[in-house]
């Protein structure tokens, strides 16, 4: 991931994701594109104000108006933040989809789909762990 203008090496990155009292899972779900178990997530049953921020670098991805009730056991929004987020065709396991990571240091977010509602039809499904709410 090095086309990103953030880096860092692996440590790094760890003890960012420790300071900021990370999940568990945060390394393995942003450096290394895990998945998080659905509805487990901080965030997957979270309705309140503000915006909701890449956990690895801070960049400001969605806003929490966008976010509604997709059922499938992550936090889903419908629209991102104007250039925040890269698109990257995923191959992995025996699918095509569209995986999703923080344009400013690569950090594995989720996927968007096409199922989304009104009035993008985008769901940007997302792991918990890879993001950090912030009050409006």
């Amino acid at each position: 991931m090095s086309d990103f203008p953030i880096h860092k090496s692996g440590a790094e990155w760890r003890a960012i994701l420790a300071a900021k009292g990370a999940e568990p899972g945060a390394f393995d779900v942003t450096r290394r594109a895990h998945t998080e178990r659905p509805f487990t997530g901080r965030y997957e049953q979270v309705w309140t104000g503000g915006r909701y921020h890449c956990i690895c670098c801070g960049n400001h991805l969605f806003d929490a108006g966008t976010k509604f009730d997709a059922g499938c056991g992550w936090p889903s929004f419908w629209q991102a933040v104007p250039g925040a987020i890269t698109e990257i065709v995923d191959r992995s396991h025996g699918m095509v989809r569209t995986e999703t990571v923080c344009s400013q240091c690569g950090a594995h977010l989720g996927h968007v789909f096409e199922d989304g509602p009104a009035p993008t039809g985008l769901r940007y499904c997302m792991n918990s762990a890879a993001l950090e709410q912030q009050p409006e």
